[in-house]
């Protein structure tokens, strides 16, 4: 707790909250910002999507999956086994002018606590990517197309409508089949997954990306291509959970940015703005 000299008591947190106003008046205007939920990020070579933007204090971060920076093969999806680029490592962020660097990979935290939880090992699949000071004026934290984040929320009941937008390579650009809709048709890990159907399907490229419930909260990260319930779903953890243990492993004041833009629930409006 700090005591101000007015005799009010105000927690850090409380602090922390009162300074966010200051950094979000500098984000970028939405129609214009280079840096934003869904551009591309290169990690040695290997390309994603990143997903929402998140503060502490006055550093900016991207979030994206924690396998975009994985050294095995794309089959080995276990946190708790799977090898990963060190925290440091560059990052390239499309619209930044500078790399970011690789702040915090649940893999490699999962890893030096001993996590042995095996739905935790399974699907904790978040890292996030600092940006560089000088690049943090041209961002927005506004889902294109859609608009929002409204805060975190949960996935919703089965035959919930979400939303997402992906950006991989193998799209070749082509920005109108980045907006994504679908339905949420299982629950797996305890809670920690859930397995969406979206037109399009995510594809490699797209990992990492958002998504997006039908009150435009953030509640997931894409994570898996799906064999199964059925072919092209794709797996996408739980960001609520995700969250909390980044907090719980070293960063505690670590917030989702809420998107300046409304959050506007059709894909048809997603496609004719991207």
């Amino acid at each position: 707790m700090k005591r101000f000299r007015s005799g009010a008591v105000v927690s850090l947190a409380t602090v922390a909250l009162l300074l966010l106003p200051s950094l979000a008046s500098a984000w970028s205007p939405a129609g214009s910002a280079p840096v934003h939920p869904g551009v591309q990020t290169h990690t040695q070579g290997a390309q994603c999507t990143s997903n929402f933007v998140f503060q502490e204090g006055s550093t900016v971060y991207l979030g994206q999956a924690a396998h975009c920076s994985g050294t095995g093969e794309a089959t080995e999806t276990d946190g708790c086994t799977s090898e990963s680029l060190p925290v440091g490592t560059a990052v390239e962020v499309s619209g930044a002018t500078k790399p970011g660097t690789l702040a915090y990979n649940s893999w490699l935290a999962m890893q030096a606590s001993g996590e042995s939880d095996p739905d935790t090992c399974a699907y904790n699949d978040f890292a996030l990517v600092r940006l560089d000071p000088a690049d943090v004026g041209r961002v927005n934290p506004s889902v294109p197309g859609y608009g929002g984040p409204t805060g975190i929320g949960t996935v919703g009941d089965l035959g919930s409508t979400v939303f997402s937008y992906g950006n991989s390579e193998l799209r070749l650009g082509i920005t109108k089949l980045s907006p994504k809709q679908g339905t949420v048709i299982q629950n797996e890990g305890n809670g920690w997954s859930h397995i969406v159907i979206t037109v399009t399907p995510g594809v490699p490229g797209d990992s990492g990306s958002g998504f997006i419930n039908e009150d435009g909260q953030a509640f997931g990260v894409l994570s898996t291509l799906q064999i199964a319930p059925l072919a092209g779903t794709n797996g996408v953890g739980d960001l609520g959970k995700e969250l909390a243990y980044a907090r719980a492993h070293g960063f505690p004041g670590l917030q989702l940015v809420n998107g300046t833009q409304p959050f506007n629930p059709s894909l048809v409006g997603a496609i004719l703005g991207a």
